[in-house]
């Protein structure tokens, strides 16, 4: 009881569940750090788990909420999706426990259920409301000493910003079906040194202890979230602040790893139809752009005479109405040997082509090297950089939510689509759409 749980801290987590000894195999014993005596367990036998809700004076209240994700598991048929954790950035998007063999309605599996009851209390709407939520403690399963099972890592306290209902690949005949993924903002606990007290959750667990009470033993960004709402979540994400500058091996896939591979099926796809490659990558640039919860609208395809430097030209959409604005995106395509580095001199031909209010995307099969990285952080460039291990990445991520897992189908889906949509339209039309 009153034990911490650090982020980035790696806990045994031993099938005996025994929680006597501090520590086991070299590593803190989960079953010790979250024991309350005379109270059922702490789990993680399940990807979502949602213990029992206490009946108080300001109403039924769920202590918490354990998540656990599986890295080794994803991409197969009992787990097709694949969770991202973004820790530095303060961002999780998990996938629910919906799958293709489940025969109860979307929504309703003990998981997706728990998640969505949690999402309806993380929208109060004034601090009352909010001061009952129920808090995420998120972990992932990591591998120690050659063995995929019995050991997690803490990754953080979480928020639900968004729930989504979508449509997946599973299953042994790799069918479709319905299930949902949440947004989860990771809450700031440098106050705390990084680390959530369980004597918190304990208070929670107790049906004597009000919800203002045990709020008071909450970290100070929970706090302050309970306080003010969804607005203040920008300022009290988590992040960790790290150079800006990526070694270039930090750019490529490991070798013989599968993204290694998937890259080396990209470049060979397109050698020797360079051209072609610009429609992927403005494809991968609209999800990357996406993906950090913008609207962005796809426009065209430049020609391949008379381009001026652009391959690709978009719309990054900001705010609505009165209240927003519209940036155009330009675009840079590059199909090289997986070995190259891509210069600041060819970033600076993009960025000389950008105007007050333009902002620029590079995309490569290669890498990007160290000086041309630093001139753009020093001369604080307006562009964005996806290297060839960003390319592979996201590319797998398009094949295995849309085609099944077919890289190849993915890609030929792309060309296809984009196929009309090259033309010699100045950059600056796309603001009229």
């Amino acid at each position: 009881m009153g034990s911490q749980l650090r982020v980035g801290q790696v806990f045994r987590y031993a099938t005996g569940k025994d929680p006597g000894p501090a520590m086991l195999e070299g590593y803190p014993n989960f079953h010790h750090a979250t024991h309350s005596p005379e109270r059922a367990r702490a789990l993680l036998e399940a990807g979502i788990n949602g213990m029992a809700k206490v009946r108080t004076a300001d109403g039924d209240r769920r202590p918490v909420i354990l998540i656990r994700s599986s890295p080794w598991k994803a991409g197969t048929e009992q787990t097709p999706w694949h969770d991202v954790f973004d820790m530095d950035n303060g961002h999780v998007r998990y996938f629910g426990d919906h799958k293709a063999t489940t025969t109860v309605a979307p929504g309703s599996t003990n998981g997706n259920a728990a998640l969505l009851d949690a999402f309806t209390g993380h929208q109060g709407h004034t601090p009352e409301e909010r001061a009952g939520a129920v808090p995420l403690l998120l972990f992932r399963a990591v591998s120690r000493n050659g063995k995929v099972k019995g050991h997690v890592e803490f990754c953080g306290l979480g928020v639900i910003e968004r729930a989504e209902r979508l449509v997946q690949w599973g299953g042994n005949e790799h069918t479709t079906f319905t299930n949902y993924v949440y947004d989860i903002a990771l809450i700031d606990l440098t106050d705390e040194d990084d680390k959530v007290s369980w004597t918190w959750i304990d208070a929670r667990r107790d049906k004597s202890v009000t919800d203002a009470a045990s709020l008071d033993l909450a970290p100070r960004a929970w706090r302050e979230w309970v306080k003010h709402g969804n607005s203040a979540l920008p300022r009290l994400r988590r992040r960790v602040a790290r150079a800006k500058v990526t070694k270039v091996p930090e750019q490529r896939p490991a070798p013989s790893s599968p993204e290694a591979k998937d890259l080396e099926l990209i470049y060979k796809y397109f050698d020797g139809r360079k051209h072609d490659f610009e429609a992927v990558a403005s494809a991968v640039a609209s999800r990357v752009l996406r993906g950090a919860g913008n609207s962005y609208v796809e426009g065209w395809l430049t020609r391949r005479s008379g381009d001026g430097g652009a391959d690709f030209v978009g719309r990054l959409d900001i705010g609505n109405g009165l209240a927003g604005t519209s940036l155009v995106v330009l675009g840079q395509a590059k199909c090289v040997k997986l070995d190259n580095l891509v210069t600041a001199e060819q970033i600076a031909r993009v960025v000389a082509r950008l105007r007050r209010g333009w902002i620029g995307v590079y995309v490569t099969t290669g890498s990007y090297s160290v000086p041309a990285q630093t001139e753009m952080v020093e001369d604080q460039y307006p562009i964005v950089l996806i290297n060839g291990k960003d390319l592979a990445r996201e590319l797998r991520s398009m094949a295995r939510d849309d085609h099944g897992g077919d890289l190849e189908a993915c890609i030929e889906h792309i060309l296809t689509v984009r196929e009309t949509a090259v033309t010699n339209r100045r950059p600056e039309e796309i603001l009229l759409e």
